[in-house]
């Protein structure tokens, strides 16, 4: 006990010092004569925009270096009179609802401003009109089905191609294994790229591209550990639900894409970009089916499977049009990435130990062409599912 509470007495010592360090600075306040000679710092971020009969609701976050009040609102060049919930100044991070009743035009496009009382003019762009898709239960049952179409069912085609798997031989074991690197690293590029996208759009205070950064590296980490907890990497259908749940991650920001684009109007979902995205994820069915050549895993086993790696773009659609927020996005992209980067780690291990216990070079015909053909197959289809 005695030898625990030195080492403890030595952690605790810096940690007072820093707390009386940092009372004893704002108890000075060294800053005070610099806050008069420059004005304040404002900053104002559009979170969400909602369209009904009612007219325009924007929420909007707060930042800065000083509590900010919005005085005015322009829409389309006219000032228009507004309630903001709840009231009082915008403190830094505060997040209020502007609503403005202005009857607004379906289809077009309007411009909102935003003036603060220091003069400060902040502006947003509404670029389609269209009203915003309110929670209902016929409305939640159809984007469940969207979900299921562009998430669950390619993933199932893409598994029905278990048997050829297991009936073609090592070479097409190796391509498929192949293919499997090539699409996901596709999807990690894509996913990273669509999280730092989103984090452009975040308000400032959350750092922009941490908010994808820093998960990714954690989630990549965690799992890392997890997976080589018993200290030998993934085979069999432990891969194969490693691969699922990386995938699935991937589905949940494409569902939130989706969802985003309904509740703005950005895409009208026809059934060319449902066939689309069906043919974007088929790929991915195969990736997940490759693993399970080794094994005869009973039906439980793909359902779930299939489940893990689909269902996730239902609720991603589900989230991005009732709750769609660009902070949240960027971080469940970043997870996914994380979760990609390590199924990429342990699919390639994989591939090598098989390779090697063949006595075979993995820089073979087949595992090239594998590589290339997801990382292509990806890409072209990834044309068809521009939202």
């Amino acid at each position: 006990m005695r030898a625990l509470s030195r080492p403890l007495l030595w952690a605790l010592l810096p940690l007072v010092l820093i707390v009386a360090a940092a009372f004893a600075f704002l108890a000075s306040d060294p800053l005070a004569p610099f806050r008069g000679s420059a004005p304040p710092i404002e900053e104002l971020t559009v979170e969400r925009t909602v369209l009904d009969e009612d007219g325009i609701s924007v929420r909007v976050r707060a930042g800065g270096s000083e509590p900010m009040r919005i005085v005015q609102v322009q829409v389309d060049g006219a000032y228009w009179q507004f309630n903001q919930d709840p009231g009082g100044d915008l403190d830094r991070m505060r997040l209020v609802w502007l609503h403005i009743p202005y009857p607004w035009v379906s289809g077009e496009a309007h411009h909102l401003a935003f003036i603060t009382n220091t003069g400060a003019l902040f502006e947003h762009s509404i670029e389609v009109a269209v009203t915003t898709p309110a929670a209902s239960t016929e409305r939640v049952n159809l984007y469940a089905l969207i979900g299921l179409f562009v998430g669950v069912v390619p993933i199932a085609l893409g598994m029905l191609f278990y048997p050829a798997l297991r009936t073609a031989g090592p070479a097409a074991f190796e391509f498929a294994m192949a293919l499997t690197i090539g699409l996901l690293g596709f999807l990690f590029v894509d996913t990273l790229t669509e999280g730092l996208e989103l984090a452009g759009e975040a308000a400032e205070e959350f750092h922009g591209a941490a908010l994808v950064w820093l998960p990714a590296a954690l989630t990549f980490l965690l799992l890392m550990a997890i997976s080589r907890r018993k200290g030998s990497p993934l085979s069999g259908t432990a891969l194969a639900t490693s691969i699922a749940f990386g995938i699935g991650l991937h589905n949940l920001g494409e569902g939130l894409a989706i969802g985003a684009a309904f509740a703005t109007g950005a895409a009208a979902l026809g059934s060319f970009l449902v066939i689309g995205f069906t043919l974007h994820n088929i790929t991915e069915g195969i990736g997940i089916a490759a693993p399970l050549v080794d094994e005869r895993p009973g039906l439980s086993t793909f359902l779930g499977l299939i489940a893990l790696a689909g269902l996730p773009a239902v609720i991603g659609i589900w989230i991005g049009s009732f709750a769609f927020s660009a902070h949240f996005a960027a971080v469940s992209l970043g997870i996914g990435a994380g979760a990609i980067l390590q199924v990429i780690v342990e699919v390639a291990a994989y591939l090598l130990r098989r390779l090697n216990a063949q006595g075979r070079s993995w820089a073979s015909a087949a595992t090239l062409a594998g590589v290339t053909l997801g990382v292509v197959v990806m890409y072209a289809t990834a044309f068809l599912v521009q939202i």
